[in-house]
């Protein structure tokens, strides 16, 4: 990781420990039931996370894809193979989270299945490949969708049910029902939640929360 990434990564990560206690991550956290220590363990693990990728498999590339420009600007053309990986605080932590909050708090499973199937569907349909970034959704829209989503299956639990629905959606949705589409882009390599802290799987089921 260059320098200047590595240093902005620290600090915003000072950043979001220090909203825990003070901003909107931490009515966020309280809503799921978090105290402020392990909302800081759990961003924690998000944030360092998020420097993890696990390798997972490849796929034949696109042999028609158009050439791609990197971060630095530079031209490359189409690799012959997409190597797929996991991040792990983009993605893996939001989901043993999920998989956490599911065996804590008193929802059924019916809605989270519910809310996961509409929020998978609603995820696909806004979803879209975008060259040199991969796939993206709207940074409010499913947000709103998820939260109304958990308010409208089950009211008493909608937080859970947002950040559930919300969190599995998208990755379902978005990123997994995607896959295929991503050899599309040329790149050599793609991340499931590789935007660590600001990847789609994290910030949604958050702001699901805060919203519902």
């Amino acid at each position: 990781m260059p320098p200047l990434r590595l240093l902005l990564f620290f600090v915003f990560a000072l950043l979001l420990l220090a909203f825990v206690q003070l901003g909107a991550l931490g009515i966020a956290f309280e809503k799921l039931g978090l105290s402020p220590q392990r909302a800081g363990l759990l961003l924690g693990l998000t944030l360092f996370g998020s420097l993890v990728d696990l390798p997972l498999f490849s796929l034949a590339g696109d042999p028609a894809a158009p050439p791609f420009v990197d971060d630095d600007g530079r031209e490359h053309r189409p690799a012959e193979r997409t190597g797929v990986a996991v991040n792990v605080g983009g993605c893996v932590v939001p989901v043993a989270f999920s998989a956490y909050l599911f065996a804590i708090s008193p929802v059924q499973t019916a809605p989270v299945a519910l809310a996961v199937a509409m929020m998978t569907l609603f995820s696909y349909s806004v979803s879209a490949l975008l060259p040199g970034v991969g796939v993206v959704t709207p940074v409010l829209v499913v947000p709103l969708a998820a939260a109304f989503t958990g308010t409208l299956l089950d009211p008493e639990n909608r937080a859970v049910l947002a950040y559930i629905g919300g969190t599995l959606g998208v990755l379902i949705g978005a990123d997994l029902m995607r896959l295929k589409e991503l050899r599309g882009l040329g790149e050599a390599r793609v991340s499931i939640g590789g935007a660590g802290s600001f990847d789609g799987i994290f910030v949604t089921g958050l702001l699901a929360v805060l919203i519902a």
